[in-house]
């Protein structure tokens, strides 16, 4: 393996032209990687009891190999999967929410700008074409959205976790949709206000700092869309999440909910410590489940699924994307998280999602996590609705329009 190891009494070991080398200050430390408990190392590289020298990319070909086997934990037990419910309840109140979302998201705006697309897109891209750069792909990614949906000027579209409007402004502005955004993010929320007002849109966008529980549902959605927001949602949560959209959507009424899904058939979280690991630091109280629960719930909230598609390749080159990005601007980013911190915590900050961002990439390429984009109609129950008898909604049961290479917005 072509790491080096700095040893807690001076000594090395390993090749001298090692692309990583870590270095040790305590015995304890070097026992856990032994064990192949990366999540337990990355703690301790965060709180500076591990040093790292090498490219994250290298790291995460180490790390890949020093694990025991699959991390995927697929402990089915009864005690262990009534564990996690309980956990998910306690952990998914409106109140525990707002303060886990704010906790990852409101870290620095400044921050995300670095290493993100200058649309802050936070979320999967589309490498429609594989020479695409990250923005070209995101905004590919925005469109795939809004085809999928089949936005048409005047509709009513509600985006779930609208992030910092990336979405939003696309649908609004490229095709004339009457746009209204939630998040539980102050700083998303701020940016997205500037955003409207800088691009003349009020009136027919707006960005509420609302939880999606306390939506109005009087009026109804023509359109919704959900994009990396359902992690945070919860397992216990996960029948009424959809239930709740199900509601907001009108009779015929497209939805898309795009996130992230577990690579166990069984909920639970990445083992090998990692899951503790992205816990404490990076999304506490995030939960991710196998596509074939998402959608069991889905189904049971009366959502008809008409098409599913996984994404994951096209996640681990938007990880990887964000990691080089952010490991070229390195002082950069710890002078911005200092602005808005101490500055040992803005230290522990950037040494997180170092490792967060190249880890997950590691993940997704090698199938342990995945990405699923899930469209759902709420049938009308009117058989004469749609291009075909018994469609009962706008969506044609075919594909063709998702793929047709016409200009963003017009309407075909």
């Amino acid at each position: 393996m072509p790491v080096a190891l700095q040893l807690p009494a001076g000594g090395r070991v390993g090749p001298p032209s090692a692309a990583v080398t870590l270095s040790f200050k305590d015995w304890s430390s070097l026992a856990t990687m032994a064990a192949g408990q990366i999540g337990r190392l990355a703690e301790d590289f965060v709180e500076s009891r591990v040093q790292l020298e090498g490219r994250m990319r290298d790291l995460m070909a180490v790390a890949a190999r020093l694990l025991p086997g699959n991390p995927v934990n697929s402990d089915s037990g009864w005690w262990n999967q009534m564990l996690r419910r309980a956990k998910s309840v306690a952990h998914h109140s409106p109140q525990k929410d707002a303060q886990q979302v704010q906790f990852h998201y409101d870290v620095s705006d400044d921050f995300y700008a670095l290493w993100l697309d200058p649309r802050r897109v936070y979320s999967c891209a589309y490498y429609r074409d594989t020479a695409m750069s990250l923005a070209q792909a995101q905004e590919a990614k925005l469109d795939h959205i809004c085809r999928k949906l089949m936005l048409k000027p005047g509709e009513r579209f509600l985006d779930i976790g609208a992030g910092w409007g990336g979405l939003l402004m696309w649908a609004a502005e490229n095709y004339g949709v009457d746009a209204t955004g939630i998040t539980l993010s102050k700083n998303q929320h701020a940016h997205v206000q500037r955003l409207i007002e800088d691009k003349r849109l009020q009136g027919r966008v707006r960005m509420e700092l609302r939880d999606y529980r306390e939506l109005d549902e009087s009026q109804g959605f023509d359109k919704i869309a959900s994009v990396g927001m359902f992690e945070h949602v919860g397992q216990a949560n996960m029948p009424a999440y959809f239930g709740k959209i199900h509601r907001l959507l009108k009779p015929g009424g497209v939805v898309m909910n795009h996130g992230i899904t577990a690579g166990s058939i069984h909920p639970s979280h990445m083992g090998a410590g990692m899951g503790e690991f992205i816990e404490k630091y990076i999304f506490p109280g995030g939960e991710v489940l196998h596509i074939s629960h998402v959608l069991k719930d889905l189904a049971q909230a009366g959502l008809e699924m008409v098409d599913t598609e996984n994404l994951r390749p096209h996640y681990a080159r938007t990880l990887w994307a964000w990691s080089d990005a952010l490991e070229a601007r390195l002082d950069e980013a710890q002078r911005v998280l200092e602005t808005t911190g101490h500055v040992g915590d803005a230290q522990k900050v950037l040494r997180a999602y170092r490792l967060y961002l190249a880890g997950c990439a590691m993940c997704f390429e090698q199938g342990w996590i995945g990405l699923h984009q899930m469209l759902a109609t709420r049938p009308d129950g009117q058989l004469q609705t749609g291009s075909l008898r018994g469609a009962q909604s706008a969506y044609p049961f075919n594909r063709d329009y998702m793929y047709s290479r016409q200009d963003p917005g017009d309407g075909n």
